[in-house]
């Protein structure tokens, strides 16, 4: 098997503990309520305290106005975007925070005791990014293991939606892929490509987290 795939099987080696990826789309009527569908699903997850969350966006247009949008989210989510023009150093700031924020959810039982900590460690935290400034294999940065990633833009090849796995999601993380209108065809080739099962959003999706 190719290594690229490997995130999404699960191998022998793997933890009987973890449960696989799982997938899910999250269809939205028109172009227009996407933005406002997107907040709502944040507005949900982001009163987990401390839950880590990740962003994909295909367009630094899109990263900008979710950056911007989320902000009315700012009293319990923490939102960090991750930016082609940033400095090393800002970048390094950026992940660093995120692998934090990580540390923190998995250290209080995956937020269930989170009440009890510190108002700054109170906050769910978001990390914002297009493809171009993904952690980068084969360097010194690491995957940044979040346990839900959204694609709020739709990737239209396999390799990229594997590649925004690889680079953000945990093991047992989830992944929620917003499909306006005419993009159901794209999911559905993503699905047969990659050989998942893509399956509609439940209802209780953050009871699986």
């Amino acid at each position: 098997m190719d290594a690229s795939e490997s995130p999404l099987s699960t191998s022998p080696s793997q933890p009987p503990s973890l449960s696989p990826q799982r997938h899910f789309y999250l269809a939205v009527d028109r172009l227009q309520f996407k933005m406002e569908t997107l907040l709502g699903l944040l507005g949900m997850a982001g009163r987990r305290p401390c839950l880590p969350m990740i962003v994909c966006c295909s367009t630094r247009d899109e990263l900008d106005a979710v950056c911007s949008n989320l902000s009315s989210l700012s009293s319990y989510v923490s939102v960090s975007p991750l930016y082609s023009d940033l400095s090393e150093v800002d970048r390094a700031e950026v992940l660093d925070k995120f692998r934090q924020a990580t540390m923190t959810w998995n250290r209080l039982g995956r937020g269930e005791e989170a009440e009890r900590e510190a108002d700054q460690e109170q906050k769910s935290h978001i990390v914002v990014v297009t493809d171009a400034c993904l952690p980068l294999p084969g360097t010194v940065e690491v995957p940044l293991c979040a346990c839900m990633l959204i694609n709020y833009g739709l990737p239209t090849k396999k390799e990229t939606y594997m590649r925004r796995m690889t680079a953000c999601l945990s093991a047992d993380g989830i992944v929620i892929s917003m499909v306006v209108g005419g993009e159901v065809v794209v999911l559905k080739n993503l699905e047969e490509n990659s050989g998942l099962v893509i399956a509609e959003m439940p209802i209780n999706i953050f009871e699986m987290i």
